[in-house]
């Protein structure tokens, strides 16, 4: 399952399907952005924030996307004159893709320390979930954020997710399981495989 949306976010931003030559971008990314993302992401090995880390990385996203059960985007800033190439500046993701009667996937973002309050995770979650119906053939997505993650929650909604329970103990984040408020949008009320139109 593999989708080909590329949306312009900002008049500097675009999100695309991520490639095997994002590796560089993100490990210089994810290397700016380690404070920042460390109090709401898993625990990371040092390797991860390596070049060779996220190039094994994306070739297993990549690998797992064309099993059809993911779907990765990153959003870059397109060069301009004294940048040589785009550069990361965060990533969207489809996980768990399931088809048949469920057509659901779980959705997760994050932006870089550097470019947060610029709407980008926004725009690109509204994005996604129009390739994720479009494309994807996809019912609901939902998405899941620690309880005092009030940006992400705010996000979340303003692109039409709703909050539906607390999961207790849901993700190992920064060093401990972490309950989290769980969130779904409805895509469409389509048949399974109906085409879309």
């Amino acid at each position: 399952m593999i989708s080909t949306s590329s949306a312009r976010l900002t008049s500097d931003v675009l999100l695309r399907p991520a490639a095997p030559e994002d590796a560089p971008g993100l490990a210089r990314a994810y290397a700016r952005s380690r404070e920042h993302l460390r109090r709401w992401e898993p625990d990371r090995e040092e390797a991860f924030f390596t070049l060779a880390g996220q190039a094994e990385r994306l070739r297993d996203l990549l690998a797992e996307q064309s099993a059809g059960r993911v779907m990765p985007w990153v959003m870059v800033r397109l060069p301009d004159e004294a940048a040589a190439e785009p550069d990361v500046v965060g990533t969207i993701t489809l996980t768990g893709i399931v088809l048949g009667p469920w057509r659901s996937a779980n959705v997760g973002y994050w932006v870089d320390a550097g470019q947060v309050r610029r709407g980008l995770a926004s725009a690109a979650l509204r994005a996604v979930c129009v390739a994720a119906d479009a494309e994807l053939g996809l019912h609901r997505l939902q998405a899941g954020t620690l309880l005092d993650n009030v940006a992400s929650q705010r996000t979340l909604t303003s692109c039409g997710f709703t909050p539906y329970g607390v999961a207790e103990n849901y993700l190992h984040i920064n060093g401990a399981w972490r309950d989290h408020r769980l969130f779904q949008k409805i895509l469409n009320g389509r048949r399974p495989g109906e085409p879309v139109g």
